[in-house]
């Protein structure tokens, strides 16, 4: 039985294989959504979509945790379902470990592809506001010196300034310098929000 959405998602799809392309899209549209082709990550990459979901094959040439890296390193973030012929338990595993929102059986079936759907659209625009503060807080970070970094780690495990210069070796006053470097390149106004920018970075173990 197929379960139309009254949501209209644009399904990205990732695949090598035209025939598994072609029984993928005709089963999307089935269920009332848009979908767009991709012959592998490359082609996807090259013109890097900015909304929808992607559903990509997680073949062992090109796993879909390759891909996943890649679009977070082009600063973007979208939501991931794999699929596989034959899923292997340590690649269920592995991608789901990596983000992945779930891991389908080729040939989709489409009650459970229209409830992986339903799941990954109800959760997938808080993640992806968590996914760009934590894009945007590691690219604030990136922007710091060794030095001006090594005074933020040392200040988000709750060290004072005397401990710090302790630790590196050089002086309260140099310290100081530094930290006011480091909170004026992060745009935080006190200690506290510095450190949130690390825990949302993921740079930072909360329960520690």
């Amino acid at each position: 039985m197929l379960v139309v959405m009254e949501q209209r998602i644009i399904i990205h799809i990732v695949d090598a294989d035209p025939r598994n392309r072609a029984v993928c899209a005709r089963t999307i549209f089935d269920l009332g959504h848009h979908a767009e082709v991709y012959e592998g990550a490359e082609e996807l990459l090259a013109r890097l979509p900015s909304q929808g979901i992607v559903i990509a094959n997680d073949d062992p040439e090109n796993g879909v945790i390759g891909l996943m890296d890649e679009i977070s390193r082009r600063g973007t973030w979208l939501p991931v379902i794999a699929m596989a012929q034959n899923p292997q338990m340590n690649r269920v595993v592995g991608a789901m470990r990596a983000g992945a929102f779930d891991y389908l059986a080729q040939p989709l079936d489409a009650d459970e592809l229209s409830t992986a759907l339903r799941r990954v659209a109800g959760e997938a625009e808080m993640q992806a506001r968590h996914r760009r503060r934590a894009m945007e807080a590691r690219m604030r970070i990136e922007m710091l010196s060794n030095r001006e970094r090594e005074v933020l780690d040392r200040l988000s495990e709750g060290c004072s300034n005397k401990v710090i210069a302790r630790d590196l070796a050089i002086s309260p006053r140099t310290v100081e310098i530094h930290r006011g470097n480091m909170m004026e390149k992060l745009g935080a106004r006190h200690a506290a929000e510095a450190v949130r920018l690390c825990l949302e970075a993921g740079l930072v173990d909360w329960r520690h």
